[in-house]
């Protein structure tokens, strides 16, 4: 049994020399901005999450990352588990958090209480006309040009240096179960897709990726929702248009299904835009997958060899 298990990923921690420079990409990639006071800046999707992406003024790198307790209650459980002190988070919505360090010393901050924010206005998607099913009728199909609806932190990606380590410690803090786990060789595995454990309710065929390769631990990526193909591919276009570094993409990954457009931050810090990704519940179970699997698409490109 887990100490606590967790709702979800609640948001990603960066510092960066320069939040003007910072600021102008996430709003490219197809944030808000609610925060850019006290040296640091902070951003939201469209959903009720307050918090999606925070980057700290300071030298180029990855933080740590955020999840969502289910509740007060459980928090205190998790912080007197690890004999830590919850405190108050001065994030916007507030509430209390715990902050851990993983086995390769990743910061994990665990979040509860926080107050929802309201939704943003968005704009209606367009019906689709399918063969056989013709939603769209007597109407034109136009897409303003803009940055993607991001909607909400769908996933992080974490290499790390030992996967059963870090396997265990995530599993057994905050309930995770593998969705798929990436086997090499008989009995020798190198990471997994881990969803959360929300009982009967449909969660997301991941929430973590852990990965053990040849870089060593650090961030590998944090891949935001956004509303649809024709909003991913708006937002594809925004980003090349402003000459923003495109890493990957756009096509339809194999393990978890979803389409995927990766993009890179003006650090080298890799964001991913997603949309129609599988949804499983913990009667759902593990699969065993490989290496093949993880790297393939079912259309579009290859991955780059700058990426593995």
């Amino acid at each position: 049994m887990s100490v606590i298990k967790i709702e979800d990923v609640a948001h990603v921690r960066f510092r960066a020399p320069d939040l003007a420079r910072m600021r102008a990409f996430v709003e490219d990639f197809g944030l808000s901005v609610v925060d850019d006071s006290a040296g640091r800046l902070v951003a939201r999707g469209s959903g009720p999450v307050p918090v999606v992406h925070v980057t700290e003024l300071g030298e180029a790198g990855f933080i740590g990352l955020a999840f969502r307790a289910e509740s007060l209650e459980d928090l205190d459980r998790l912080a007197a588990s690890e004999g830590l002190a919850v405190v108050d988070s001065d994030l916007p919505g507030g509430g209390r958090m715990v902050t851990l360090n993983d086995p390769d010393g990743h910061r994990v901050d665990v979040v509860a209480g926080q107050a929802h924010a309201s939704p943003l206005a968005t704009e209606a998607s367009p019906p689709w006309n399918r063969a056989g099913a013709h939603d769209r009728l007597r109407a034109t199909k136009r897409i303003a040009p803009g940055a993607a609806h991001v909607v909400r932190l769908g996933h992080v990606v974490l290499n790390v240096s030992d996967f059963r380590a870090s396997e265990r410690w995530y599993k057994d803090r905050f309930g995770f179960i593998t969705s798929d786990e990436i086997q090499v060789a008989p009995e020798f595995s190198i990471g997994a897709f881990l969803r959360c454990d929300r009982g009967d309710t449909p969660t997301d065929h991941h929430t973590l990726f852990l990965l053990q390769g040849p870089k060593g631990p650090g961030f590998n990526h944090a891949a935001y929702e956004v509303s649809d193909l024709d909003d991913l591919m708006r937002g594809h276009q925004r980003l090349k248009d402003a000459g923003r570094d495109a890493e990957w993409g756009v096509g339809r990954h194999v393990l978890g299904s979803q389409v995927f457009d990766y993009w890179r931050d003006p650090w080298g810090h890799t964001l991913e835009h997603w949309t129609d990704g599988d949804l499983f519940t913990a009667d759902d179970g593990s699969n065993i997958s490989n290496l093949q699997e993880l790297l393939g698409v079912q259309w579009g490109p290859q991955m780059p060899p700058t990426m593995g």
